[in-house]
């Protein structure tokens, strides 16, 4: 027997069965609740969607009670220890990790797509010497869509992963000329035989020697990251792409607008406020003083809590242990220590732990691109980077999903009603 919930109307004493699925009810299936065959029926209200589901996804499982994150069933600490981006990538776009020649196919793929046309280079530089590096990227992506007229072509399953190889591939490129921008540096072509990390850090840093040296520690640091925030289930960012390529619009300029939510400080921007929390804090003697601000509601502990982990988000363990790895090669950043006694305190502070706030992602990222030498203008653009890989994934998930309508939100009305016209020379005299 299927399962079903009950609902009496009071109003009329009539009952309806709602059948559940998959723990859930469709939206749709209350609207035949009705006073009368005129009424509208009934609709939820639910602000930000933090109790509603808006697709079917077999990408990414979040248990935020038991802290744990899987992409394709694969728990990410086993993928951060074994696995490459690309590789990740390839998992979240197929739902199978790739067979060597597979695995061979898909970088070849994706590297023969690394370099922009050269009039993209002249599009970035009308841009202000100081402009933000997410602005330009986000900007960027968005004309790539001018380029590439096919990829309205999103019924073509082909034509599709034409241009998430196109995606995966050139979002680097973009995000290093950017950053390039920024700094009044000339822009370093990509250079193919180096890993996919690896010419990231190439296009970013290389300045007159013939090959840049890539050190295999940040490379792998900055692998692990990218394998990190390559999805996250249905976040702002995501929800985005998704709503947005249900329109039917070419996929760069989905990711664009993905991009932009991606840029505010409530999405990407958290772990450049972590940064300037611990620097506004000074040093560890101030600690204490600093959380009983917090306690007391003057103050934001940034960096811990999250919307989904009720406990200590997954990511942040592994990416803790690749800061200390990065800082043997870059030095100790002071800012490190005093994020560790941070935590440590607040892990023992009851109010924090009955309140279930751990740290997450973004308390030890930040600390790792500061490192890296990025400014925080930068980290967004980090992130947006490998969440590529999961946004494309999501967007021909979409695509394939016969449920899938175009995104059309209701809406409870507050406003006025139907009024008459008032004439110029009679307002304001009544």
């Amino acid at each position: 027997m299927a399962d079903t919930l009950t609902i009496t109307d009071n109003r009329t004493g009539k009952q309806y069965e709602v059948p559940i699925t998959d723990g859930t009810i469709k939206a749709m299936d209350l609207r035949k609740i009705k006073a009368s065959e005129e009424d509208f029926g009934l609709m939820t209200y639910d602000p930000a969607f933090t109790n509603t589901a808006s697709c079917r996804s077999a990408i990414t499982y979040i248990d935020g009670d038991k802290g744990e994150l899987e992409y394709r069933g694969y728990p990410i600490e086993q993928l951060a220890e074994k696995s490459t981006y690309l590789e990740v990538a390839y998992l979240l776009m197929f739902g199978e990790l790739p067979t060597p020649t597979q695995l061979h196919d898909w970088e070849q793929g994706i590297v023969k797509h690394t370099l922009l046309h050269e009039n993209i280079k002249h599009l970035m530089r009308g841009f202000r010497y100081d402009a933000h590096p997410m602005g330009v990227f986000l900007s960027t992506v968005g004309a790539l869509s001018t380029f590439y007229p096919d990829a309205k072509k999103v019924h073509d399953p082909e034509m599709r992963l034409k241009h998430i190889k196109r995606l995966i591939a050139k979002t680097p490129t973009i995000a290093a000329y950017a950053y390039r921008h920024t700094t009044g540096k000339f822009y370093v072509y990509p250079d193919n035989n180096l890993s996919f990390a690896g010419n990231f850090l190439n296009m970013l840093f290389k300045m007159t020697e013939a090959k840049f040296e890539v050190n295999p520690v940040l490379e792998r640091a900055l692998d692990i990251l990218f394998i990190l925030h390559a999805d996250h289930e249905q976040n702002c960012g995501t929800n985005a792409m998704r709503a947005i390529g249900s329109s039917e619009v070419d996929p760069y300029s989905a990711l664009a607008g993905a991009s932009a939510a991606l840029y505010g400080p409530l999405h990407g921007g958290a772990n450049e406020a972590v940064l300037t929390m611990l620097r506004e804090i000074g040093s560890k003697a101030n600690v204490p003083a600093f959380i009983e601000k917090v306690k007391k509601g003057e103050g934001r502990l940034m960096g811990f809590g999250h919307r989904v982990y009720k406990s200590y988000d997954p990511r942040a363990r592994i990416i803790k242990k690749a800061a200390y790895d990065v800082f043997e090669v870059t030095g100790t950043n002071p800012l490190l220590d005093l994020a560790l006694e941070l935590e440590r305190i607040a892990l023992e502070d009851e109010y924090f732990v009955k309140r279930k706030l751990y740290p997450n992602v973004d308390f030890y990222s930040g600390l790792i691109y500061q490192a890296l030498g990025f400014a925080p203008e930068m980290f967004t653009v980090l992130f947006a980077i490998p969440r590529t890989a999961g946004w494309v994934a999501q967007w021909d998930e979409l695509h394939r999903d016969a449920d899938q309508k175009i995104a059309r939100p209701r809406q409870i009305y507050t406003g006025y009603r139907t009024r008459d016209y008032i004439p110029m020379e009679k307002r304001g005299k009544e």
